[in-house]
């Protein structure tokens, strides 16, 4: 499978983050023992407690692991001997179980090697120091050697009992704390508490280290101190680490905070009784992408610019613009991520030290500047989690302490009054770093653990960073605590799962049991009415359910959890995100019926051919996605959603409206305006640069099941031609409520790290492209009538493919077809979407004798050139307008 849009933005995440993160360990010789420790693989996978998967080595006769004493950590693991102080256990050949294949499907084709019944009470002991596995021939030599991957037998040894045992601070009903962390491979562990040292105690069955305070621990500073035997650094080492479990911080996150969640001061007025707005269904969902920064940090009407307060400011430009959504129908607010963010400085953060505003539209300075201030500066989009369920502390007025958790508390209730719900975008596939990293958490408490291992023991890294592994059981309780604990605590309405097909399926549906659990009476919420959806995409070393089930597009069907659909996008835009030209032309871009000069597109009839097969997509797309669904294709062909080929994999795929997601665009590459400047021909006028982009929104809005939109995109924002603007500044992301500021284009040419390649395209553009406030203004309001005009019709919200294939029709589907229109039948509404710069009629044979007016949405609505589409009863003919989605209805 091809790439898509997130992995691009994280490939350049990861190299940001990878020059940004220092590793250190805990004395000065650390350097030298990593790069020793750098050279040595872990190619062996003890699998649980009776074997050892490791492919055999030629001339081998027998195996064996070695635990060696700490003065001999520091040899190669093929000079390692039994002596004083190194534990043997002996490896007998043999094979993996069927049921072993099944746990580990990338290992099904290993040799086995059973360990040896007599030697199994030491694997405990074994796993807290370091670890080698050797081959060995006849006579003794060692034929290979190699470190060994060992997160399948610490599941097997210490997961069922540490499921059972609380994490994290937890208090009784006196106030006393209790801390607790899962560090089984730990040769001590101790609490470090304001720079005082408390030990802790093991539990040999879970694995977990725990104490018990005093009340008066409340509200003070800790972290652990792990000794524990760490592969990058060749040695043990003692860590002094923040707690993964977190839920309070010290500002930059340098300790931890012995926080109670439930202390009233941290609930703001009404926090206790907050009335939530009306449930929807997840196939009902409306949802605006939105990034806490770019709502309010160049909005000079907002009193907390930046913050999580911004949205506590009803009179703010960008408050009524949301209340105004929220009338016309949207439900959600998705804010890209809000958890522990490790490259955002939390106080003191830089700004470009230029007068951006004063150079030209198509100048290189611009983007020079911001770069410049990048990695210190507060912009970045977050998708480099440092602790999962804590909220980012440069979004709070005073990162210091539990204030951000009420600031935050005070977003959720203010989005929920103004009739919102509150998605959290969360990042649980990957961590900021691994290793001895100064931001690595996870991995210096229980290294090699946490983080997936490729074939050689390194870190894999195709999300774009250092990947987790919620396939091992505590990391996948970890992804549950934390999603839980945000919608007890948070009172959080939705989440948005980044590169969802990372985790197993059943991961995901554990996530959705536990929230399924939650009530009103209980916990305060009612978990039910938490909406789930994430990025089913599959690629990278988890590809084609390699090493597990993915919550993968296909594989997530039918669980209440949806994906984003990636088909009906690229054909509303044109080609895909990756392309060397980005004048390549989609339906609402141009293709065949407006084309633009770009060779790329090819000739004519190339043109046409694919533009009709994109109708094709966009009509699956229309039903929601459904695999099931049967209609006609544009060649006269019957067939299914599954049987309409995108890129060599079925466009269908959803078993029922609210499996499949629908959007025109995101946070990842180009704006859909930037798409569209780039794709349509240069002369466009701005007005139907408009109308492309609310009828390119419209595939989204009026199908079957959620819709997404990145916020500002209905009123035409641009991020200059920016394709990854994940650490581009204010300047580059800000939204711009007043519609005098204009819409983001002509910033300058773009960040060139990602985009140079696309420059020669886009310098022209930015001195000639331009929209203005009657354009931005219309828009929106146009965008908002589509809206309002899906919620007030309940054939948008059909709940089974049955429903669909009964009520929703294709009636001119097929190889006579007008290109660059689309005629959809959904009950007793007609949907036409003209595309082309020409007025069309679509004549319906089955529409004649009955009276077609259009909707009463947009006959009063704010556009006036759809209200010249009309309704010829004696023929059956709907005629639309150029650039136009018309809705008409019975009756």
């Amino acid at each position: 499978m091809r790439r898509t849009i997130t992995l691009a933005v994280s490939l350049g995440l990861c190299a940001a983050l990878t020059a940004a993160l220092p590793a250190t360990a805990d004395t000065p010789d650390a350097p030298s023992a990593r790069a020793t420790a750098a050279e040595e693989t872990a190619e062996a996978v003890w699998l649980d407690a009776r074997t050892v998967a490791w492919p055999r080595a030629e001339g081998t006769a027998s195996a064996r692991l070695l635990a060696p004493a700490q003065g001999a950590e520091k040899r190669a693991a093929e000079q390692i001997r039994p002596g004083p102080g190194t534990r043997q256990l002996r490896l007998t050949a043999g094979k993996l179980t069927a049921a072993q294949a099944k746990r580990f499907p990338h290992l099904a084709a290993y040799d086995a090697w059973r360990v040896d019944a007599r030697d199994r009470h030491l694997a405990a002991d074994a796993l807290r120091g370091r670890l080698v596995a050797q081959q060995r021939a006849a006579d003794g030599t060692v034929t290979t050697a190699t470190a060994v991957q060992t997160a399948g037998v610490l599941d097997d040894l210490y997961a069922g009992a540490a499921q059972r045992r609380a994490l994290g601070v937890t208090f009784d009903r006196a106030g006393r704390p209790t801390l607790s962390v899962w560090a089984p491979t730990a040769r001590r562990v101790a609490l470090d508490l304001d720079g005082r040292t408390v030990p802790m105690r093991r539990d040999a069955a879970s694995g977990v280290w725990s104490v018990e305070g005093e009340r008066g621990w409340k509200d003070r500073e800790y972290a652990y101190d792990v000794t524990v035997y760490a592969p990058e650094a060749g040695r043990t080492v003692t860590n002094t680490v923040t707690d993964p479990y977190s839920v309070a911080l010290t500002t930059d996150s340098r300790r931890s905070l012995v926080t109670d969640l439930d202390d009233p001061k941290l609930a703001p007025p009404g926090w206790k009784n907050l009335r939530k707005p009306t449930a929807v269904p997840l196939r009902d969902a409306q949802i605006q992408e939105l990034h806490v920064r770019d709502f309010s940090a160049s909005d000079p009407t907002n009193a907390h610019p930046g913050t999580y307060r911004a949205f506590t400011d009803r009179d703010s430009d960008g408050a009524r613009h949301l209340r105004r959504l929220a009338d016309a129908g949207t439900t959600h607010v998705h804010l890209l991520p809000v958890f522990d963010i490790a490259t955002i400085p939390e106080k003191d953060a830089k700004s470009p030290d230029c007068d951006l505003p004063a150079l030209p539209a198509d100048s290189e300075r611009q983007q020079e500047c911001v770069t410049a201030s990048a990695a210190e500066d507060a912009y970045n989009w977050g998708y480099d989690p440092l602790h999962y369920t804590v909220p980012e502390g440069s979004y709070a007025t005073d990162p210091e302490g539990a204030g951000r958790t009420r600031e935050f508390r005070e977003m959720v209730g203010a989005l929920n009054r103004d009739g919102l719900g509150v998605v959290m975008d969360v990042v649980y596939n990957h961590t900021a770093a691994s290793g001895q990293a100064d931001t690595s958490v996870l991995d210096r408490i229980v290294p090699g653990y946490y983080q997936r291992l490729l074939a050689d023991g390194s870190v894999a890294d195709s999300t774009c960073c250092a990947g987790t592994a919620p396939e091992n059981a505590m990391m996948g309780r970890l992804v549950v605590d934390s999603v839980v604990t945000w919608a007890k605590q948070y009172k959080v309405d939705g989440f948005r799962f980044d590169l969802m097909g990372h985790h197993p399926k059943a991961n995901m549906v554990a996530v959705r049991k536990a929230l399924d659990a939650l009530t009103p009476a209980r916990d305060g919420v009612d978990g039910k009415r938490i909406i789930l959806y994430g990025e089913g995409w599959t690629f990278g070393e988890v590809a084609d359910d390699a090493r597990f089930v993915q919550a993968s597009q296909a594989n997530m069907a039918g669980t209440g959890i949806a994906t984003f659909s990636d088909r009906a996008r690229d054909a509303v835009r044109g080609g895909g995100p990756f392309d060397e030209d980005p004048g390549v032309q989609g339906f609402a871009s141009g293709l065949y019926t407006d084309p633009n000069d770009s060779p790329a597109n090819g000739t004519r009839a190339e043109q046409r051919a694919r533009l009709l097969h994109y109708q094709d997509l966009i009509k699956v797309g229309l039903t929601g996605n459904l695999a099931g669904y049967r209609f006609t294709d544009s060649t006269g062909r019957r067939t299914t959603g599954a049987g309409v080929d995108y890129n060599g994999a079925p466009a269908g795929y959803a078993e029922r409206p609210g499996d499949a997601l629908a959007y025109a665009d995101a946070h990842d590459n180009e704006t859909l305006f930037d798409a569209l400047a780039f794709k349509l021909p240069a002369g466009t006028r701005a007005a139907d640069r408009a109308r492309m982009q609310i009828l390119a929104m419209a595939t989204a809005t009026l199908s079957q099941g959620p819709a997404l939109s990145q916020a500002g995109t209905d009123r035409l924002r641009s991020k200059s031609l920016d394709r990854n603007s994940y650490d581009s500044g204010d300047w580059f992301n800000a939204l711009h409520w007043d519609c005098r500021q204009g819409n983001g284009f002509g910033r300058g040419l773009p960040p060139a790290a990602d985009n140079q390649d696309k420059w020669e395209y886009a310098g022209p553009l930015l001195t000639t492209v331009s929209v203005g406030c009657a354009e931005i203004e219309a828009s929106a309001a146009a965008h908002r009538d589509l809206l309002t005009l899906r919620v007030t019709e309940p054939a948008f919200s059909l709940r089974s493919t049955a429903e669909v294939q009964r009520a929703l029709s294709f009636p001119l589907s097929g190889p006579d077809e007008t290109p660059g229109v689309l005629t959809m039948r959904l009950g007793d509404l007609v949907v036409v979407l003209n595309a082309t710069p020409d007025t069309q009629d679509q004549r319906l044979t089955s529409a004649t004798g009955t009276r077609y007016a259009l909707h009463p949405v947009q006959a009063r609505g704010a556009d006036p050139v759809v209200k010249d589409s009309a309704h010829d009863r004696r023929t059956g003919t709907f005629t639309v307008p150029p650039r136009t989605v018309a809705v008409f209805r019975a009756g």
